[in-house]
């Protein structure tokens, strides 16, 4: 019986050790996974020629990849086929543009991370810093109010009632498809002398027939429905940057929203011309600023709006000439992941069509793996920027960020209680967007 407690004892020893060293091995790869998984992305860009550096230190990971060392390079040797131990903290050099895919695993044999990382050209554009007059024209006529008016002793609002809302386009009335304001305003009296009648909307990605009825209004004896309509939004803002060769550029690094409904205008197409700024209301804490510019339609600066976008507006020039920018060659784009917190340089104008170049501070990058706004909060140093302008104003959108010779960025919004300080986007995510279809 001695023999056999002592057997018991022995096994159930054997089977806590097993169990336990089971647990520790399943807790180890779990803390290996979770660090990996918050420190590296499944997807990385790399220039060509750069690198990429992986900041930690971690025994027992090993690693392979299926390029054959073609495309990449990990601490200088071509990647292995086959898992093999390596040593942190990694480089990773982009040989050729190109993708590899790596996976790194727990001694060989537990799988913590697969890995994509591309290996993509260089990009140059030349910064902008121009100031531009914008006009878009909307998909037919935008609703941007509604106004009640006396009918037969009662206040009525027959767009409303109908349930139009604002931000709605309006694309036909009775089938017959509208040009501009003016002519939507005779397609409704006309419409509206016959009784009800059948309007077509776009709200969002959504188009709908709606029928109204109009009633006669006390003041003018006319048939109305009750609604303020608009089909060009206009404005000041910043060129981005541009292609020299393909004069395809990128400007604002936000969308454009109607003023009245805060909402993203349904282009349907639009222009940007020269403009010269005349006055600056500086910012100050509760107060935003404004920069006033003159529109010039002169052959210096021109070109269409194709797209109007979350990361701002793109189109191609027709000609951008005679102007003096401290920054006259393209220079390269810097992506997402080489930005960093530090000095920095922006570009705008304060009179007339001057590009100027002032000092700022990036305070804070935002990681992104992809497209997003509001990648940089930055902060305005430069005491001349900030004796004319009090910060950032508006106007100042798309002025392009210039960090270590690279193109890094835009400004976009401002921190309306502190204009000093306000939000940047990544110019990796505007060319993305510029070079993608519409």
């Amino acid at each position: 019986m001695p023999d056999n407690k002592n057997a018991n004892n022995k096994s159930n020893i054997l089977r806590k050790a097993i169990f336990w060293t089971f647990l520790s091995v399943v807790f180890f790869a779990l803390v290996y996974y979770l660090q990996l998984f918050s420190i590296l992305s499944p997807n990385i860009r790399i220039l060509e020629g750069e690198h990429h550096y992986v900041n930690f230190k971690f025994p027992f990971v090993y690693v392979r990849g299926d390029d054959n060392g073609e495309i990449i390079a990990l601490n200088g040797k071509p990647t292995p086929p086959q898992h093999s131990r390596i040593n942190f903290p990694l480089s990773v050099e982009g040989v050729k543009q190109g993708q590899a895919n790596l996976e790194f695993a727990l001694f060989g044999r537990i799988p913590l991370r697969y890995v994509t990382i591309n290996i993509l050209p260089e990009i140059n554009m030349v910064p902008g810093g121009h100031s531009i007059g914008i006009k878009i024209h909307s998909d037919g006529v935008s609703v941007v109010g509604f106004y009640h008016f006396p009918s037969g002793g009662v206040s009525s609002s027959p767009a409303r009632n109908a349930g139009i809302k604002l931000g709605d386009s309006i694309l036909a009335v009775e089938g017959e498809k509208v040009k501009n304001v003016k002519h939507t305003a005779e397609l409704l009296q006309k419409a509206a002398r016959k009784g009800s009648f059948t309007i077509t909307i776009r709200r969002k990605d959504r188009v709908q027939d709606v029928s109204i009825t109009p009633q006669h209004s006390d003041l003018d004896q006319e048939y109305r429905i009750g609604a303020y309509i608009r089909d060009t939004t206009a404005g000041v803002g910043t060129l981005s940057f541009y292609h020299p060769e393909s004069l395809l550029y990128g400007a604002l690094g936000h969308v454009i929203v109607d003023t009245d409904t805060r909402k993203p205008v349904d282009m349907s197409s639009g222009e940007i011309v020269k403009a010269n700024i005349v006055h600056i209301n500086p910012a100050q804490r509760g107060q935003p600023g404004e920069k006033t510019g003159v529109f010039l339609n002169q052959n210096d600066l021109s070109g269409s709006i194709d797209k109007n976008t979350p990361f701002g507006i793109f189109g191609h020039l027709e000609k951008v000439q005679g102007f003096v920018s401290p920054f006259q060659d393209p220079i390269p784009v810097a992506l997402a992941s080489q930005v960093k917190n530090g000095p920095a340089q922006l570009l705008t104008v304060l009179e007339g069509d001057t590009i100027r170049c002032f000092d700022m501070e990036i305070e804070r990058v935002m990681p992104q793996k992809s497209p997003a706004d509001k990648g940089l909060i930055i902060r305005i140093t430069d005491r001349d920027l900030l004796k004319a302008t009090g910060g950032i104003v508006q106007g100042m959108s798309g002025s392009p960020i210039i960090q270590d010779g690279k193109l890094v960025g835009v400004v976009t919004h401002v921190f309306v209680n502190d204009p000093r300080r306000g939000y940047g986007i990544f110019m990796e995510w505007m060319i993305h967007t510029a070079d993608s279809t519409p």
